[in-house]
């Protein structure tokens, strides 16, 4: 946890990014970590734990981070916590709260609210196109055999 605070701190003097910083931990060794990018790389999903789960997955050769363990300096937003799900992290541990990172302008509230209404009822519209066409490549993948699951 240590480290992945220097990386916060890191983040914020250089001003690279927001105030946040990750580890990826397996075996007691770290084997990623980042600082939040997001302004320095005009990427909105850099943030710390997204960086650091692609630098951890490229080391491991693999999709999957089982058997690693994710520090991180603050409790994750709904994307990273999304790709730590996806990704199959046996644990994640933090220090500052989404509370805390709302009180200095990292509000991720609105998400949460937006995913318990239906899709109707969100503020972003979203308009379904073409879904018989795109089922093909559902049905496909249905059926392919040689598929790598994930």
């Amino acid at each position: 946890m240590q480290e992945a605070i220097a990386l916060s701190l890191k983040s914020v003097r250089s001003g690279r990014g927001g105030p946040f910083g990750a580890v990826i931990v397996k075996d007691g060794e770290i084997i990623a970590k980042s600082h939040n990018q997001v302004t320095s790389t005009n990427d909105p999903t850099a943030h710390a734990e997204i960086v650091a789960i692609r630098q951890a997955c490229q080391v491991l050769q693999n999709f999957e981070l089982k058997g690693c363990e994710l520090y991180t300096s603050c409790e994750p937003c709904p994307m990273c916590l999304g790709a730590i799900y996806w990704a199959r992290l046996d644990r994640v541990y933090y220090a500052n709260t989404k509370a805390d990172a709302a009180g200095i302008g990292f509000d991720d509230h609105f998400i949460y609210d937006e995913l318990d209404l239906s899709i109707d009822k969100r503020k972003l519209p979203m308009i379904q196109l073409m879904r018989d066409e795109a089922l093909t490549a559902f049905q496909e993948w249905a059926e392919k055999v040689d598929k790598v699951e994930y």
